[in-house]
């Protein structure tokens, strides 16, 4: 049976109170898509317009979003027939990769810890994360 298209098994969550930008979560949603793999090469993105009126949004910020995933090599998009998540891998091994990843876990680390949860319930959701089919955001 094939698969459905990404924007039917992907879905994007916006959260307004975070601080962090709305093009900023679309990129941050669209990468931990393909490193969870609930996003692969070929998987069709809504359009530019779908996806505003999916989240409410200007169509400008989802352009934004779209045109930096796509100068960063994750995206691709096609004159006519849409925006495909490209298969070029993201880079690993960086140095700067690292201290980003580094960076994220020690947040995570402290976001959870403020709110009362050890680094081992942590560790335990975010393996549950990984081996979901989908993402639960």
């Amino acid at each position: 049976m094939s698969q459905p298209p990404a924007s039917t098994r992907f879905r994007f969550l916006l959260d307004l109170h975070t601080g962090v930008p709305v093009y900023r979560q679309i990129i941050d949603q669209v990468q931990g898509g393909i490193a969870s793999g609930s996003l692969v090469a070929g998987d069709q993105l809504p359009t530019v317009r779908q996806l505003a009126v999916d989240l409410a949004i200007n169509p400008n910020t989802v352009v934004r979003a779209y045109r930096e995933l796509e100068l960063g090599g994750l995206l691709e998009t096609h004159q006519g027939t849409g925006t495909f998540i490209s298969a070029q891998k993201m880079k690993r091994g960086d140095a700067h990769r690292e201290r980003q990843l580094a960076q994220i876990a020690g947040d995570a680390v402290a976001r959870a810890g403020a709110a009362g949860f050890t680094v081992d319930e942590l560790i335990g959701e975010l393996r549950g994360l990984s081996s979901e089919p989908t993402r639960r955001r």
